[in-house]
């Protein structure tokens, strides 16, 4: 029995969860989450805006001129024009039916809205007339707009990469950081709340006699990874096929690998974590002294949390080698291709080593703390004591 004691704590973790309807509800809203924001995304995109602007008859020209440029400046915006006789007409129409009024102004042209601005609109009137206005006064110094603007555009580019995979990065490595956060902190105060029940009920005297405490720290640790990891599995799925009806659907190929090294960072920091979780419910005697022993853990995920989103250039680096923060910045380096293809492997080698040596450091604090019921547990003291 003692040999495969790990095992049958491993499936009492993950089937003691997966039959709990909090679990189970919490999963169903996450991934109903994911559908709806997938699902609003997609329609965001595809919806067009169509406005309305009126004009007086001095400022028709300009106004069609907006109304049959838009589509080339935004393919989501289109725009009519109503001709008002003048500005009691064009105020009225402004307050009734039209969205906006376009008309001359001392120092250039004005759009009047009624209480709020409607910026895809002003957008496309700014660029429109600022063309036709450019082009006007470039015709008067006897040259044209093409002469005005030549050497003035300004583009961007990256010694490694390309901006729209940066882009992508952005949004993508941020979904990573946060799915990695949000699993440490629940399954992690999960694991240390069921040690410090078994702790405080004393049925961890009763365990101990019939395993040894390794065994059901090693169970405990991989009950919660293997959950931590469907649920991931599930929320990633999701998006995925989420995303692959939506117009970034050209990006699911691209994704799809640092995805895989997504899962390989997440498994081996997750597994750190837990077991540090399981240390600092070991350390404490009633759940009451959870929240002394979990500050440094939980403060590490959120120092991991914010330098994945805060760091960049030679920091972000640098923090892509180093346990545990790898596992969150170097997913998001490898979203962005700004690396060698070394580097992600050196990187999680360096993290399964961090991970395997925290499980060995964490082993002994657990065991010598465990069974000590007298209080609260310092580090120093579960260290030092005898077994």
């Amino acid at each position: 029995m003692r040999t495969g004691a790990w095992l049958l704590v491993t499936r009492r973790e993950v089937l003691a969860r997966i039959t709990d309807k909090t679990f189970l509800i919490g999963t169903a809203a996450m991934v109903a989450m994911i559908i709806g924001f997938m699902g609003f995304t997609a329609w965001q995109e595809e919806r067009s805006e169509d406005f309305r602007i009126a004009a007086t008859p001095d400022a028709v020209a300009m106004a069609e001129l907006v109304a049959d440029q838009a589509p080339r400046v935004d393919d989501d915006v289109t725009v009519a024009v109503v001709e008002v006789d003048d500005e009691t007409g064009a105020r009225a129409a402004v307050r009734e039916d039209v969205d906006a009024w376009l008309h001359r102004g001392d120092d250039g042209w004005v759009l009047t809205t009624e209480s709020s601005e409607e910026p895809s609109l002003t957008d496309v009137v700014s660029q429109v007339v600022q063309g036709a206005v450019l082009s006007e006064n470039a015709a008067a110094a006897g040259a044209t707009l093409e002469e005005l603007q030549a050497g003035s555009t300004v583009s961007t580019s990256f010694l490694r990469g390309d901006a729209e995979q940066a882009a992508v990065a952005d949004v993508v490595g941020f979904v990573f950081m946060f799915l990695f956060y949000l699993a440490a902190l629940l399954f992690g105060m999960q694991l240390a709340s069921s040690v410090i029940e078994e702790k405080q009920s004393r049925i961890v005297e009763i365990i101990a006699a019939a395993i040894p405490l390794r065994h059901l720290l090693a169970g405990k640790v991989l009950g919660n990874t293997v959950l931590a990891m469907l649920q991931v599995l599930v929320y990633v799925a999701v998006g995925l096929v989420g995303m692959s009806f939506t117009p970034y659907q050209s990006y699911v190929p691209d994704i799809s690998g640092p995805v895989a090294w997504f899962l390989a960072f997440f498994l081996a920091g997750f597994v750190a974590l837990a077991c540090l979780w399981a240390v600092a419910g070991a350390l404490a005697s009633r759940a009451e002294d959870l929240q002394a022993t979990s500050t440094p853990l939980t403060m590490l995920i959120l120092g991991m949390f914010f330098a994945g989103i805060s760091l960049d250039g030679r920091a972000q680096v640098v923090a892509s080698f180093v346990p545990p923060v790898s596992a969150v910045v170097m997913p998001k380096r490898i979203l962005a291709g700004t690396l060698q293809w070394w580097e992600p492997l050196v990187a999680l080698a360096l993290l399964v080593a961090f991970a395997a040596v925290t499980v060995r450091l964490g082993e002994r604090v657990y065991r010598r703390a465990l069974m000590q019921t007298g209080g609260r547990v310092s580090l120093r003291q579960a260290w030092a004591a005898e077994e």
